[in-house]
């Protein structure tokens, strides 16, 4: 089953780095969409198939955070998982994301945690956790 995923994050350079993890995790990937923040995203969730979203917190516009809040109030929309990857420090902000069900990465990442995580996250494959 190929996964289709939305990257939602302001920065293109990051966009890209997400793109060639995910390339390197060897999830059976679909389309990649992506946003430049949660405006755009929550646009192309509204337009697409989307398996799994990968949004950062911190950008212009429409912040990470609202658009996970705009995701859970639309019930097309509410049963997307969500991956948060960004370098947020804040302990509260961060268990108020896990609250609203997302999944936390820190920046920087690798290949291994991003493919844990979405292995988990879907119920992909039997990976080696003990």
């Amino acid at each position: 089953m190929a996964i289709n995923i939305l990257i939602v994050d302001d920065s293109g350079v990051m966009r890209s780095m997400i793109i060639k993890t995910l390339r390197m995790t060897g999830v059976p990937l679909g389309d990649i969409h992506q946003a430049g923040n949660g405006r755009e995203g929550l646009d192309v969730l509204g337009e697409q198939w989307i398996d799994l979203a990968i949004v950062d917190i911190n950008m212009p516009v429409m912040n990470g955070e609202e658009m996970i809040d705009r995701m859970q109030q639309d019930p097309e929309m509410k049963g997307i998982p969500v991956i948060v990857v960004s370098t947020e420090g804040s302990k509260a902000r961060i268990e108020r994301l896990e609250h609203k069900g997302a999944v936390f990465i820190h920046k920087p990442f690798t290949a291994e945690v991003v493919r844990d995580t979405i292995n988990s996250i879907l119920g992909l494959g039997e990976n080696d956790e003990s």
